[in-house]
């Protein structure tokens, strides 16, 4: 059987005052690696016995307040785990614990989750055990599952993150890689250089803690970007795992294990803790904008408890419902591969942003790094926030108030509050300039000197309005913002598909009795010349330095990772058409 993505979960404990720590917490199989261990043997970890690991906090130049930690492991019985635990701090501690015995002892399986679609990892335990994060990403995972910032707010929330693999690309756990990012739609592709993070965390009050909280959070970490499914999975097994702690973890992974891989195009139904999750994995040959409810009737499935209409869109108008009348020029922005910087009070809202404004380029994949939520611990915080160069082709998420001294440099900057539906139209922000950017009390705006190429779509502002009078529920207003986007991006890219079309060498001039023929190279003038006659006036009725938008877009990585695409499979569809001529032939 086709060995399929891993996923992991994390999850951490740490009883939190007013200030950070510095918490690093993985585990090694074999031997110790990192930082030398100075604490001594003190108990030996007995399966399915939890031990409580005190550790002295390092405190953080950049906070003025005092923290404690305390992090809790438990090694299930029927678990496989590594041979060594260690958490770290100013101080570390050491606990040796056996192997236990596999989960899963059929013998086609070389540990309990390995062909698994996602496995799962308990507490400081990464499963499948024969897998290798480094210290610098287990560090990175540690930070990001919790707010960079001080909130007073109580309760559950939830956001994610993405991660620079260390290291560049390594060889895949997992065989079916090339065939499902074939069949899946550019921007759902499994990726091979970074990790997404999926973070519920829970804030609740405890009298018996010294600083009267403790925070909380279970992380679902994997290489698949489906955002609506892996939080909607969460939001089932954290409640649980938070009340009933490891046992609830090893049940889910003894259900998860028995779900079948990702195959796009396929309606699946995932069983897990008593509930059906109903999905459809899209595929690249979906119409774009194409309903998938009902996609989901037509497959003609038992009904099941919880039908997700998508694995991956989020909720546009409720995301960039403070910047509607903007949305035209982050669309640009987001075009051009610009540097931004979203600066949001939660790492909720601050992941939102990020994601909506990546994903409004679709189907045009997004080629550019994007960090949903960065903190200040990131191993990537120097080279970000360095003066000495022009700062990289990202969109960061941010919550912390120093980054607004460390990032003012940036070009653009989206400065935005708590994302709340009202009746009216959320409170709009304006364009100011950078050099109103200020250290301390920065109001929402969009801080930039950038000047649009298009003009406003002031039909589309009319319609939204005219949906909020009407109490029109979000999802058709999302439905709208996610048709507009997808208009406007295919009339953008329509003209160059034409044009690279007109590249390919004739099938009259494929013999096999020779090479292929060669691509024609692409000419940005012969481009250009062809744009007053098959350019987006064609399909779209905004106005506008069109021949400007794609001068830009020339020297965008957006515009050198769509090429490189194309003229991929542009190249194998010419070697696909040689090898049946010399079939042909024989």
């Amino acid at each position: 059987m086709a060995q399929s993505a891993f996923t992991w979960i994390f999850s951490w404990m740490l009883q939190k005052s007013q200030r950070s720590l510095y918490l690093r917490c993985w585990m090694i199989s074999g031997v110790l690696r990192g930082s030398a261990v100075t604490g001594m043997l003190t108990k030996h970890a007995l399966p399915g016995l939890p031990l409580s690991m005190h550790c002295k906090p390092r405190l953080s130049d950049s906070s003025s307040q005092i923290s404690e930690a305390q992090t809790e492991l438990c090694i299930p019985s029927s678990f496989s785990c590594p041979s060594f635990a260690i958490c770290s701090c100013c101080e570390q501690h050491l606990w040796p614990a056996r192997r236990p015995e596999p989960l899963n002892k059929c013998s086609d399986r070389c540990c309990a989750l390995r062909q698994a679609w996602w496995a799962l990892g308990v507490s400081r335990l990464v499963y499948p055990y024969d897998f290798r994060l480094t210290e610098k990403e287990k560090t990175s995972i540690c930070y990001l599952s919790f707010p960079d910032s001080y909130s007073g707010g109580l309760g559950d929330t939830q956001f994610s993150f993405r991660l620079r693999q260390a290291g560049g690309q390594r060889t895949t756990h997992y065989e079916d890689d090339g065939k499902y990012n074939r069949e899946a739609p550019l921007t759902l592709q499994r990726e091979s250089a970074h990790y997404f993070g999926y973070v519920y965390f829970r804030q609740v009050k405890d009298s018996s803690m010294k600083r009267g909280y403790f925070q909380k959070s279970l992380v679902l970490v994997s290489r698949l970007p489906y955002v609506n499914l892996f939080q909607s999975l969460l939001q089932l097994i954290a409640p649980e795992y938070f009340d009933k702690l490891e046992p609830c973890l090893e049940a889910v992974c003894n259900e998860i294990d028995q779900w079948p891989p990702p195959v796009p195009g396929q309606t699946l139904n995932l069983p897990v803790m008593g509930v059906v999750i109903q999905v459809r994995i899209p595929s690249r040959v979906d119409k774009p904008g194409s309903s998938p409810v009902k996609q989901f009737n037509q497959e003609n499935l038992l009904p099941a408890p919880l039908v997700l209409p998508s694995i991956h869109e989020l909720d546009l108008f409720r995301c960039f419902q403070p910047v509607l009348i903007h949305v035209q020029m982050l669309w640009e922005l987001m075009l051009l591969g610009e540097p931004i910087v979203v600066m949001a009070p939660s790492p909720t809202v601050s992941s939102e942003m990020v994601l909506a404004l990546t994903s409004c380029l679709a189907p045009l994949r997004y080629c550019c790094d994007y960090r949903p939520y960065f903190t200040i611990h990131d191993s990537e915080f120097k080279e970000y926030t360095t003066r000495t160069q022009a700062p990289p082709n990202i969109v960061v998420g941010v919550t912390n108030p120093f980054f607004i001294k460390t990032l003012q440099h940036w070009p653009h900057i989206l400065r935005v509050g708590e994302l709340k539906m009202s009746g009216d139209l959320p409170k709009q922000v304006k364009v100011k300039k950078l050099t109103k950017l200020k250290t301390l009390d920065t109001k929402p705006g969009i801080y930039t000197s950038y000047k649009t190429f298009l003009h406003k779509d002031k039909t589309l502002i009319k319609r939204l309005l005219k949906g909020i009078q009407r109490k029109r529920p979000s999802e058709v207003q999302s439905a709208l913002l996610r048709r507009h986007l997808l208009e406007l991006t295919q009339s953008f890219i329509i003209p160059l598909e034409h044009y690279i079309a007109s590249l390919m060498p004739l099938q009259r001039a494929i013999t096999p009795w020779k090479n292929p023929p060669q691509i024609r190279p692409f000419r940005q003038d012969d481009f250009m010349k062809t744009l007053e006659h098959a350019g987006p006036q064609l399909t779209c009725v905004l106005k506008g330095d069109w021949l400007g938008l794609y001068r830009r877009f020339f020297r965008s990585p957006n515009f050198d990772g769509w090429y490189r695409q194309r003229h991929k499979e542009m190249t194998q569809k010419l070697e696909a058409l040689h090898l049946e001529a010399i079939c042909e032939a024989a």
